[in-house]
């Protein structure tokens, strides 16, 4: 039988894939009942691009158990076959931690990849030699799984720069992918995120009842778990499979020991990270875990710097371990960290309470404290009780305590005085404490005091025998026995909070020991009578905060004030000038050159803003709160003001007139001012509608429907150019970035072209460049709820059938006929419509979402409605054309099985493997009044086909 040259070349293909395929293949198993593991497979898959002739690597970092390893395993099963080897090996730093380990493992990657048995390696640097020379004129594809420092990478690859084009590389890792930085751009990175609630709920399920729905009973005993792994695949598959097929009064019993001891297998998987950190960070990672959590960093760093731990260093430490997160400036971590951190603890003695560094429970505190039991081995207490009790303490209950550097006590009564407290303490927090300090308390190392409501006396502070050097927070707030404030022994004092001490009268003049002072609060001090002119000179040098509301006795500001230069937020009780320089610069020595904030709200006796008609004075200017105030008139020179960004005169009875807006203004807050105009055309929301830069007369099909442009469509957007772009780590550009708000008291905006009364989303279409949109939500009633509810709205967005963005998040308070009127950046709207398998034909949907709390009334929307200049076709028009079902596929693809682009037909292995639930996107309530209501019966079918025709996440 002789072959056609055909079937020669055929079976060619066959043998030179066998090796792909079946010889040099390192079988995987990814796992089965697996949730969430596509989508991020997939976004792995995308950054490895195997379709371009390059070398590339990916990282996937994380936290532990985070189902890193997963997702590897995940896209080396789909992808293996595209390369001409692969290898995948697992537990690096455990199996690399030898010199003979390093050449066993070097050696089972020679294996694997070229089928040598009897290979042999004699030295580190002989293998990676043997590895270059093996594998540089192959496309191969390693996976090394656990890797925890360069070293380990540079022991089997040496420096990643012989790898043949076409090759790649995937790294997991718990530690920040910096330590990667050196081998430059071919290595991108991706961070294996929490699994979602429904992810997480779905993976419980199908592990606790083996996929089946489970009984109504267990609902609760269910969320419970959820709440406690908070999106730890690890975690919810350990708990899972412990209660699989256990009673529900089991549940109820396993659950509760889990809140108090964790599960040890998980604890063995979170604890690697904490095993490897050197002993100082150790410790920091304890005082975080046991005190911290949800502190500034900035204050515990400080706090610690005074025991010289590096705390700078640690922390970032612990951040590249994933041990701890920092948001906004605030020490975060996962509960289970936490748990973990505590469990550490808990085992130095599991029996002897008075024996373990750290105590953090209140009743393990108080059983330590009543007995006096307390040993040179307690680092740290935070004795918080849930209720107010009285507690029969000893004087001298610390004085075994010698090692004690953390007091943390608060709702505790107690009924004689403390006579003996550490001199090692670093940080001493008793609010209420009915007692002065101790007489032979030398607080040397002390460097946050806060002490509010107390009754302590400033002695300690003033005693010019020795300087509390390390002294940085002073909290005082609420001492009525503080009528003078003494030269205080603190040079390098940062924070010192005297509100509501309305017994305070007089500042010491001098102000040697406020020359570091960065936050001074003031407020409610009514009995405050001056600040002095020579201390605001000479003293405050790197003032940013003052805070002075309600200082009714302050007679005027002192004309030093102005000289402030560093100063950034200002809580004044006056919105009168009375500088004695005209010209407000840096070379004047006068002007607010960097305040941002300006605080004058609820504050009645303002009626004129003589601070606002001097632009000048504040250049830097972004936010300026007059709620509550008897102001008339928003002057013009508000306009002048030229970083503005936000305006809250919310609550303003007499406000009649907004003279002026600048361009720079984003956000405006002008609810419940029954004299301010609004509707006229010189009116607020022209003004605002205006700089939005939306044009009331746009009608639908007023936009170009042809409009080419590049996919990648960067032009210019006025609007939207204002301060800097927000973008995240991939390169997406924020909602909130540069996006525009008003809330008015008002009832629609009649010229809106699409309005809704009933019905949450609005249909439309938009071309290749997506115009300006504006929407407007309504709140109506006959009277305005409860002043204190308040309730979260967010406006979502999905072009071509994918998946629904958030484009607003607002809290609003439900004011009676309030109008909120929101435009999202320009450029965001752009670069979702690029990511969406963009045609000349665009199917956009906007819904909207009002959550609010569990007690509250729910706020009584009345209509709402979106402006945009979109290419449908006017409503009197007719059925228009309906785009072509090929949209989103190229013009040579001659036969397109529409069904199979629907989501819910055909799967890969893996998705099968999932199994994930999927709604039918033909099951669709959609009513609303829009130009899309010419839409019927039959005409939807075709449209939902047309909908799912583009790439999307599932």
């Amino acid at each position: 039988m002789v072959c056609s040259d055909n079937e020669a070349k055929f079976i060619q293909t066959i043998v030179e894939d066998i090796p792909r395929t079946i010889l040099k293949r390192t079988p995987v198993s990814v796992g089965k009942r697996l949730v969430g593991v596509k989508p991020r497979a997939k976004a792995v898959e995308s950054l490895l691009s195997i379709e371009l002739n390059e070398f590339r690597m990916v990282v996937i970092h994380g936290l532990s158990g985070i189902g890193k390893t997963t997702i590897a395993k995940a896209v080396y099963k789909k992808i293996a076959n595209h390369f001409d080897r692969s290898s995948f090996l697992e537990n690096v730093r455990e199996t690399s931690k030898t010199k003979d380990d390093i050449i066993k493992l070097q050696g089972q990657l020679l294996k694997e990849i070229l089928g040598d048995e009897n290979l042999k390696i004699h030295s580190i640097s002989e293998g990676i030699n043997l590895i270059k020379k093996g594998l540089r004129c192959k496309k191969v594809l390693l996976i090394l799984d656990d890797v925890d420092t360069l070293g380990r990478i540079k022991n089997l690859l040496g420096d990643c720069d012989w790898f043949a084009s076409g090759s790649r590389v995937i790294i997991t890792t718990t530690t920040n992918p910096q330590f990667l930085a050196t081998l430059g751009k071919v290595c991108i990175t991706y961070e294996a995120k929490k699994l979602e609630k429904h992810e997480a709920l779905q993976l419980f399920e199908k592990h606790a009842f083996h996929g089946k729905k489970p009984n109504k009973d267990y609902s609760e005993l269910t969320n419970q778990v959820i709440q406690y792994a908070q999106g730890l695949p690890i975690a919810l598959i350990i708990i899972a499979c412990d209660l699989c097929e256990r009673s529900k009064h089991e549940w109820e019993i396993t659950i509760d020991k889990y809140n108090k001891i964790p599960n040890k297998d998980i604890q063995e998987v979170l604890r690697v990270s904490y095993d490897r950190l050197e002993e100082i960070v150790q410790d920091i990672f304890l005082d975080i875990a046991c005190f911290f959590k949800g502190w500034e960093k900035d204050y515990v760093v400080n706090i610690l710097n005074a025991s010289d731990s590096h705390p700078g260093y640690g922390i970032q430490r612990l951040v590249d371990k994933y041990l701890i997160t920092v948001n906004y400036g605030i020490l975060l971590m996962h509960d289970l960290i936490q748990q973990m951190g505590r469990e550490v603890v808990r085992q130095q003695s599991p029996h002897i309470l008075g024996k373990r560094s750290r105590l953090w429970h209140h009743q393990d505190a108080l059983e330590v404290l009543i007995e006096n039991k307390g040993t040179d081995e307690i680092r740290g207490i935070m004795l918080h009780s849930p209720e107010l009790v009285n507690v029969p303490l000893h004087p001298d209950v610390f004085k075994r305590m010698v090692n004690l550097k953390i007091l943390l006590v608060d709702n505790i009564n107690i009924c004689e005085a403390i006579q003996y407290l550490p001199n090692g303490v670093k940080i001493l927090y008793w609010p209420k404490y009915p007692f002065s300090l101790p007489s032979k308390f030398y607080p040397r190392e002390l460097a946050g005091l806060g002490m509010p409501y107390s009754c302590i006396g400033l002695g300690k502070l003033c005693n010019q025998e020795f300087q509390l050097k390390n002294m940085k927070y002073l909290n005082l707030s609420g001492c009525k026995f503080i009528t003078k404030l003494p030269e205080l022994c603190t040079p390098n004092l940062e924070i010192l909070d005297l509100s509501y001490c309305e017994n305070l009268v007089k500042i010491h003049e001098s102000g040697e020991f406020l020359h570091k002072l960065r936050g001074w609060n003031l407020n409610y001090c009514k009995k405050l009578q001056n600040l002095p002119n020579n201390l605001i000179l000479t003293s405050l040098e790197v003032l940013e905060t003052l805070a002075l509301l309600e200082c009714n006795n302050l007679r005027d500001l002192p004309d030093g004030i102005y000289k402030l230069q560093q100063l950034r937020y200002l809580e004044t009780p006056t919105a009168k000038l009375r500088p004695s320089c005209n010209s407000f610069d840096s070379s004047s020595g006068y002007g607010f050159l960097n305040l941002t904030v300006l605080f004058l709200g609820d504050r009645k006796s303002i009626i004129e803003l003589d601070l606002l008609k001097k632009p000048d004075y504040f250049p830097a200017l972004a936010c300026i709160y007059l709620y509550g105030t008897n102001i008339i008139t928003i002057p013009e020179s508000i306009s002048r003001f030229p970083r503005l960004e936000t305006l809250q005169i919310n609550d303003c009875k007499h406000l009649r007139e907004v003279q002026g807006l600048p361009l720079s203004i984003r956000w405006v807050f002008a609810a419940n001012c029954p004299l301010l105009d609004y509707e006229s055309p010189s009116g607020l929301l022209n003004q605002v509608i205006e700089i939005m830069g939306i044009l009331p007369n746009g009608v639908c099909g007023s936009a170009r429907s042809n409009e080419l442009m590049d996919p990648h469509f960067t032009d210019y957007f006025p609007s939207d150019t204002e301060g800097t772009e927000s973008e995240s780590e991939d390169g997406d550009i924020s909602y909130f970035s540069n996006s525009r708000c008003l809330e008015v008291s008002g009832t629609e905006i009649p010229w809106f072209n699409h309005q809704s009364v009933e019905n949450n989303s609005i249909l439309f279409w938009v071309g290749r460049k997506f115009p300006k949109l504006a929407v407007y939500i309504a709140f109506g009633g006959d009277e305005a709820p409860h002043k204190n509810y308040i309730h979260l709205c967010h406006v979502y967005i999905s072009i071509n059938g994918c998946k629904k963005l958030k484009c607003m998040g607002q809290l609003i308070h439900p004011y009676h006929n309030l109008l909120l009127l929101y435009s999202p950046p320009q450029r965001f709207l752009q670069q979702k419509l690029n990511k969406s398998n963009p045609t000349d034909q665009n199917h956009v949907e906007v819904t909207y979402e009002i959550s609010h709390g569990k007690h509250d009334e729910p706020p009584n929307l009345t209509r709402w409605g979106v402006h945009v200049e979109c290419i449908c076709p006017p409503q009197e028009s007719g059925i228009p054309n309906l785009p072509l079902l090929t949209a989103g596929h190229d013009d040579n693809d001659d036969d397109v099985d529409y069904w199979s682009e629907l989501p819910f037909n055909g799967s890969d292995d893996l998705e099968a493997e999932e199994d994930e639930d999927y709604q039918s996107p033909l099951v669709l309530d959609d009513t609303s009044s829009s130009c899309m209501s010419w839409l019927v019966v039959p005409t939807t079918m075709l449209f939902m086909l047309f909908r799912f025709c583009c790439p999307r996440d599932f």
